[in-house]
């Protein structure tokens, strides 16, 4: 059921409880989960977190600990299934899920007693009705066992029991037909994958509601905003209004800045929002590589091409930047480039047909050097969190990340976003590989792409995150190179090695490019419906089916 107060029917009921948080592995639910570390830490609540990458963790790590708690808190999982039915768990046993993943199950919706859903009210969430999908069984029907008696009576009994078979055949059949029409309702309902408001900003709306929320975890809440867009979970109007309620925050939070007799000191954390460029880490990087290894800028100049090339050369040209300032590292540039940098590439960008370069967002500052974006930090806990470099236990990049988002931690950062580039140029360059031989194929209803073994950086595309950010790279620019309209139109499916030795490949589902896309992805059905048809070995193991 939803929880329509989150502070009396969530945080008063667990606050002197034990707790065991189960976080999915994704930048989103790492943010949400710091907010309530925070909270727990304020009100000294007990807890143990365990990171979960996949049903079958979420399986096993309630096994292991069902006998030692009875309220668990699931982050970004559970909400797009029937937990009960997989769980199995006792009668005493709560559960309280804060989760984007939609549509949520029908049954963790109607459930009143062990399954309480931490959604935004505001969200449209388009649930059928309770009548419509549920109706008590019948009860079987009692035989007559009327004693039969002589005379008229065989004649009253047969007219009775003509009714009787008339009356059942007309209850089986409204029962067909509700059948029928529930199944209808539940594939309407069911049959798109979308994403609802980050679980970062429903914990932040928790802590502010409490009169606890502190700019570190309104930072949090910016970050968790800002990796569904980075991953393209979200529309660009659900975005621009959350970054209008967060805004509002911000300003509460950050207000005495500007005023010089209150100004904080320089090592204070402060908050800002403003229009900044949407190329990929550049203040952490050279202009040139940022421009290189952003997804919107090269599909738009198509720089896996010799034409690309030179647009981009035409383009740098345009801003009258010299080569030897654009190719060096950002923080090194000339004062006087940098104060009118986004000026000039936006009135630029805008002659190239990129008219979209400017971007909302948030960010952060604190120390002299000390400066990130809200992108920055969601490339660079992504990177950590999916590093294939083995560093110890399965936990060690969960942690890693989950570390490089508090501030005291920089080293950690810097780490991730070191990987952040690695991978963004692995990705640039596998599309490029990928559009030059042409790899694309178009398979009827959808575009296909499979990656072989031995494909360079192939490893790396074996985490769902990073593989899905190649996919939808790839679709872009394929959008951006193909002269054929209908494949312009179309989604892609993604497939590469997974593990070699068991001969295992993951594949991901991305929904057409298209201005008016509102984001919802039928790949998830569509995979099973396959793998049914198919009798194909598969395992839908990863909380977003597709």
């Amino acid at each position: 059921m939803f929880v329509s107060d989150c502070r009396r029917e969530f945080y008063d009921v667990i606050v002197t409880q034990r707790v065991l948080l189960l976080v999915a592995s994704d930048v989103d639910a790492l943010c949400a989960c710091k907010i309530l570390q925070a909270l727990f830490q304020c009100d000294h609540v007990q807890y143990t977190l365990v990171p979960v990458a996949g049903w079958q963790e979420l399986e096993t790590a309630f096994l292991e600990h069902k006998d030692q708690f009875k309220y668990f808190v699931l982050i970004n999982c559970g909400a797009n299934v029937d937990l009960l039915e997989i769980l199995q768990p006792e009668e005493d046993t709560y559960f309280f899920v804060c989760d984007s993943h939609r549509p949520i199950n029908v049954v963790n919706v109607y459930n009143d007693t062990q399954i309480k859903l931490l959604v935004k009210q505001e969200d449209d969430l388009d649930v059928p009705a309770y009548d419509d999908i549920f109706r008590d069984e019948e009860e079987e029907e009692e035989e007559d066992s009327e004693n039969e008696s002589g005379g008229s009576e065989p004649l009253e009994k047969r007219r009775r029991f003509e009714e009787e078979v008339i009356e059942r055949t007309m209850k089986r059949r409204q029962r067909r037909e509700w059948e029928a029409r529930r199944r209808e309702i539940l594939f309407d309902y069911e049959q798109y994958e979308y994403h609802g408001t980050s679980s970062a900003m429903v914990m932040f709306d928790l802590a502010w509601i409490m009169s606890k929320d502190l700019n570190d975890m309104l930072w949090w809440a910016i970050v968790g905003l800002t990796d569904q867009w980075v991953q393209d979970k979200i529309t660009q109007m659900k975005y621009v209004t959350d970054i209008g309620v967060l805004q509002r925050h911000v300003s509460r939070h950050n207000h005495r800045n500007e005023d010089e007799e209150n100004s904080l000191s320089i090592d204070c954390m402060r908050i800002a929002f403003e229009y900044d460029l949407r190329l990929a880490l550049y203040q952490h990087w050279s202009l040139y590589e940022s421009l290189c290894n952003t997804c919107y800028t090269s599909a738009s100049l198509k720089l896996w091409s010799v034409q690309g090339q030179k647009r981009l050369q035409e383009f740098l040209a345009d801003m009258g930047l010299p080569l030897k300032q654009v190719k060096q590292k950002f923080n090194s540039m000339d004062m006087s480039l940098k104060e009118n940098l986004r000026e000039m590439i936006e009135e630029s960008a805008n002659k190239f047909g990129m008219k979209d370069l400017r971007v909302q967002t948030f960010s952060i500052h604190f120390g002299f050097k000390n400066k990130f974006s809200a992108s920055d930090i969601v490339y660079a806990t992504t990177s950590l969190m999916e590093n294939i470099e083995k560093e110890g236990p399965e936990t060690t990049n969960f942690i890693k990340a989950l570390d490089s988002l508090s501030r005291g931690n920089l080293d950690k950062l810097h780490q991730g976003l070191d990987l952040a580039k690695k991978q963004l140029r692995a990705i640039q360059q596998t599309v490029a590989s990928c559009i030059c031989t042409n790899l694309v194929i178009s398979q009827g209803p959808f575009l296909y792409c499979s990656l072989m073994e031995g494909t360079p950086d192939v490893k790396l595309f074996s985490k769902p995150v990073s593989l899905c950010l190649l996919s939808k790279y790839l679709l872009k620019s394929f959008v951006c190179s193909t002269k054929n309209k209908r494949c312009k139109l179309l989604p892609l499916v993604m497939a590469a090695p997974m593990d070699v030795e068991q001969g295992t490949v993951i594949m991901v589902g991305i929904p057409p490019e298209t201005e008016s896309s509102d984001k919802k992805n039928f790949f998830g059905r569509a995979f099973e419906k396959a793998a049914e048809s198919t009798s194909s070995r598969t395992l839908h193991n990863h909380f977003q089916m597709s």
